[in-house]
């Protein structure tokens, strides 16, 4: 069993860390500033780190063609061109930018994006779950407050959904060949008891090589690992109270990155966790995935 060390990797404190993912060609983490609008490269091996900056709030950054990364902005969805810098609108916003924006994605096997919103005055349900096939954007009417968690089952026959205000995650029915969804059951429901048992709030995921899936907890100072029955099996205390998401990285894919947040974070809370908004790393047993790549 590896032990639970956890390591700071990037200790400048993002306001909110977001959205990492692993590129192996590059032997490097990518992942986003949304807050700080900026999309983040770092190679562990040379301790090299680049920033791209933004000219809107990135939700979510996924691998692309090349050297392109895939970034889903409030603005929109466009492509990086890493080696440039040159940035390339492909989808518009299909929301109020003045209320909404996108938020957590993750792209499936066949090479779509699929990516959720929020509706930042989250007092209702009006956020989505969306789908850019090659250029195509789709609402697939799965409504939400706080779109987050997606990922997918080993098995492609799966994709998971929190909605980070209800303390929910749903398990949908996936169809890879047609990229559909089916009705949705319930997967995990967290406490929503804030003065008694609680565990924080289902934020960003990942699914392991056995096809469990972690998901960080927001203002739980943890990260979950379920079975794909909903068993809790494992979870790992962290130094910081409001991770964001997790990706399985390094050569063997059992280094799980960790990103976090310290923005609008008390002063009394940052001094107890003094690593808010760090990028930290932990070794575990079971291998991640490979993450599938948009195809333009």
């Amino acid at each position: 069993m590896s032990n639970n060390t956890i390591s700071s990797v990037f200790a400048r404190p993002m306001q909110v860390g977001e959205s990492p993912f692993w590129h192996p060609e590059q032997a490097s983490l990518y992942w986003v500033d949304i807050v700080g609008k900026a999309v983040h490269r770092f190679h562990p091996q040379s301790q090299q780190h680049q920033q791209w900056d933004l000219p809107s709030e990135p939700g979510c950054i996924v691998p692309c063609a090349s050297t392109d990364v895939l970034i889903a902005m409030r603005s929109g969805i466009v492509i990086l061109d890493t080696e440039g810098g040159a940035l390339s609108m492909i989808a518009e916003a299909p929301y109020d930018t003045k209320k909404m924006r996108f938020n957590d994605g993750r792209c499936d096997a066949f090479g779509r994006l699929w990516v959720g919103t929020l509706y930042e005055p989250r007092d209702q349900a009006l956020g989505g779950l969306f789908c850019l096939e090659r250029g195509q954007i789709r609402d697939t009417g799965k409504r939400v407050t706080v779109s987050n968690g997606i990922a997918f089952s080993q098995d492609h026959r799966t994709l998971y959904h929190a909605d980070t205000t209800a303390h929910r995650i749903t398990a949908y029915p996936f169809d890879l060949e047609r990229g559909q969804l089916g009705e949705g059951r319930l997967f995990h429901q967290f406490s929503t008891d804030k003065l008694h048992n609680y565990g924080g709030r289902p934020d960003g995921a990942a699914v392991d090589s056995e096809g469990a899936y972690w998901c960080a907890m927001f203002e739980g100072g943890r990260i979950v690992r379920f079975s794909p029955s909903g068993e809790l099996l494992r979870e790992i205390h962290l130094p910081v109270r409001c991770p964001t998401m997790i990706a399985f990285g390094g050569a063997d894919l059992r280094t799980l990155y960790i990103t976090s947040a310290c923005h609008h974070r008390s002063v009394t809370e940052l001094a107890q966790h003094p690593l808010s908004g760090c990028v930290l790393s932990v070794q575990v047993d079971v291998a991640g995935c490979i993450e599938h790549a948009y195809v333009v």
